[in-house]
């Protein structure tokens, strides 16, 4: 079997080469500077993979959708999938829609989770693709275009969005970062540190996150009036109104608690004993 990865001399092209590469797949890749063009690849590969940046995907997509035929697998990494998929489905091949929910720098397969959106396949194909990622140590979640982009903007966008809004609010108090260190419960050290990965990451993949998923305005409506609440209720000094704020999400949040406690237990034991 031949996977062919428009982009795949990028990072993310570059790990999935590898991954196909160890499942006894042959790889071609295409890119800026490489001989091969994407149209090389879309006439060539068994399976066809777009892995772009998101606001490219579309446009690539329309480039090659034309020239597949139905014996092909035609795949995009994404981590939006309703306009991508759209696309994908003009083609004739068979369409897997895939998120992987980790970055370039993951070491292997091994305990990552991947979303894949089956929008046109045989149950033999689709195994057949997913058992490379499966048997390299990755779960698998199956799921729809507008289902995936809903849960992305609450686990991406909102996620995201909250991060860089707290870098914000402490730059503009004048806060000085490393001495807020000196301060510091270990809980305070992983929260910040997830403000300094995410701050040294590139701008443009995390703005393409937040501005081009459809779902991710009604979210940050949402978490708009549950700051607006929750400071209202802090300001009004009301601990009966906070102490029922604070058991209403307590309530909705009940089956993951446990769970929750166990493993940051464990983030803040490895930052006090590392």
């Amino acid at each position: 079997m031949l996977a062919g990865i428009i982009g795949g001399t990028g990072q993310m092209g570059r790990f999935f080469a590898a991954v196909f590469k160890q499942a006894g797949w042959d790889v071609i890749v295409s890119g800026r500077k490489t001989p091969l063009t994407n149209r090389d690849i879309a006439e060539m590969a068994d399976l066809v993979m777009v892995s772009v940046p998101i606001s490219a995907t579309t446009g690539v997509i329309r480039e090659v959708a034309g020239l597949l035929s139905e014996e092909q697998v035609f795949c995009d990494l994404t981590s939006l999938k309703v306009e991508p998929v759209r696309e994908m489905l003009a083609s004739r091949a068979q369409v897997i829609g895939l998120h992987p929910m980790f970055g370039p720098g993951a070491v292997s397969l091994r305990g990552q989770t991947i979303v894949a959106v089956p929008a046109r396949c045989d149950p033999e194909t689709l195994d057949g693709v997913l058992s490379v990622f499966r048997d390299q140590g990755a779960a698998i979640t199956l799921s729809t275009p507008q289902d995936h982009d809903r849960m992305m903007a609450v686990i991406q966008g909102l996620t995201h969005f909250g991060t860089l809004a707290k870098a914000e609010a402490i730059r503009r108090t004048g806060t000085d970062v490393d001495k807020t260190l000196a301060f510091t419960s270990p809980v305070y050290r992983i929260e910040m540190g997830l403000v300094g990965r995410l701050l040294a990451q590139d701008a443009g993949l995390y703005g393409d996150m937040l501005r081009l998923n459809p779902a991710v305005p009604e979210v940050l409506a949402a978490f708009e009036e549950a700051v607006r609440e929750l400071r209202e209720i802090v300001e009004s000094g009301d601990d009966d109104r906070f102490r029922a704020f604070f058991a209403e999400n307590a309530a909705h949040y009940a089956s993951y608690l446990a769970a929750a406690t166990e493993e940051t237990d464990d983030l803040i034991n490895h930052v006090v004993n590392r």
